[in-house]
């Protein structure tokens, strides 16, 4: 059975009001129910919690410091969204499960697991899943860039062939608007600071730049992705079709279930492990499949436990990528430089970073 996310902002379930248009998720919720009986999977992912709540919270947070009042607009207007997709979906038949998220839920393997099993069982179950941020307990460091980013990963993490990132732009714009929308991007072509601004919009903290990041590395773990204006009318059923609809992003070679882990695992590394320029070339050798031996190491930082993540830095310092360390520290120090030792990164899970 194929797989799709859907991810759709603030700006495409909200009117100019700032309330939820109730016609706009009546229009998802139709499409996706369609997707279900056409053979999809679907997630969900469903920003709109805080404008939700800023109706109802309107008049009782004057005095609220930012923080608490992100934090109750988001617990108050959680409950109007759910219900109303809900709602929605009940027309169809089809039940809803709310999943809410935190960056906490894919840092360790253990915790990765248990959510993609969670997400199988609801999917198992003929049930949609309905997934958010968890604004509610959210702090800084623990917080995605923005929901794109939360559907970049659980794309990964579902194995999704599909991913639609919904806004309220067309597609990728080539420079200027009216120079017209990049029906494929082609990175040989095509480079991110080239094409769009890093500006965030008036309800997210996302914005283009976010999106095409988000954009170019799922499609790079093997998922194809579509970025179109979600307004649009029967937008999912076009795309899933075939035709042309907003800036697609072609999949590359499917990763493995690990690989696709560790490219969520970086920012919450262990430690490092910085290599020497041999080291460094062979790694990056697409023709090869490379795992990192002490013989290429020159340092390390941290104090990592064998099975933890660890950054990969080459000779200047840049990061390259990231892996799963076969050794402790105190052991990877006393392998450093050696040769016909084990790998301190075996292939199977290194991740390297385009």
């Amino acid at each position: 059975m194929k797989r799709i996310v859907v991810k759709t902002g603030s700006q495409v379930l909200c009117d100019d009001s700032g309330a939820l248009s109730d016609a706009t998720l009546a229009s998802l919720a139709a499409q996706i129910s369609a997707l279900r009986k056409d053979g999809w999977e679907v997630l969900l992912v469903s920003s709109g919690a805080v404008a939700a709540g800023s109706g109802p919270a309107k008049d009782r947070l004057q005095r609220s410091d930012p923080v608490t009042r992100r934090q109750v607009l988001a617990a108050m207007g959680q409950v109007r969204l759910m219900r109303t997709w809900q709602q929605l979906f009940a027309e169809h038949d089809l039940e809803v499960a709310q999943v809410l998220a935190s960056k906490s839920d894919f840092q360790s393997r253990d915790h990765y697991l248990n959510m993609r099993n969670c997400l199988e069982g609801i999917l198992a179950a003929g049930v949609v899943p309905i997934v958010n941020e968890n604004d509610v307990v959210s702090i800084t460091e623990l917080m995605f860039t923005d929901n794109d980013e939360l559907a970049g990963l659980l794309a990964g993490m579902v194995s999704a062939d599909l991913l639609c990132l919904l806004s309220t732009v067309e597609g990728v714009y080539a420079g200027a608007a009216e120079h017209g929308v990049i029906s494929l991007w082609d990175d040989e072509q095509h480079t991110i600071d080239e094409v769009v601004g890093s500006g965030t919009s008036r309800m997210g903290r996302g914005g283009m730049h976010s999106k095409l990041s988000v954009a170019r590395k799922t499609a790079s773990l093997g998922t194809e992705v579509v970025i179109t204006d979600g307004r649009q009318a029967d937008i999912l059923l076009r795309i899933v079709a075939g035709e042309s609809a907003g800036t697609r992003f072609a999949a590359g070679t499917a990763a493995s279930p690990a690989k696709r882990w560790l490219a969520t695992a970086g920012g919450h590394a262990a430690g490092s492990v910085r290599v020497n320029a041999g080291a460094a070339e062979a790694l990056r050798d697409q023709n090869r499949l490379t795992s990192l031996l002490p013989v290429g190491i020159v340092g390390l930082e941290g104090q990592f436990q064998k099975g933890d993540v660890i950054l990969i830095l080459d000779a200047e310092g840049h990061v390259m990528g990231c892996g799963r360390s076969q050794f402790d520290r105190a052991e990877a120090d006393s392998f450093i430089g050696q040769r016909a030792q084990k790998p301190l990164i075996h292939y199977d899970y290194l991740y390297l970073i385009d």
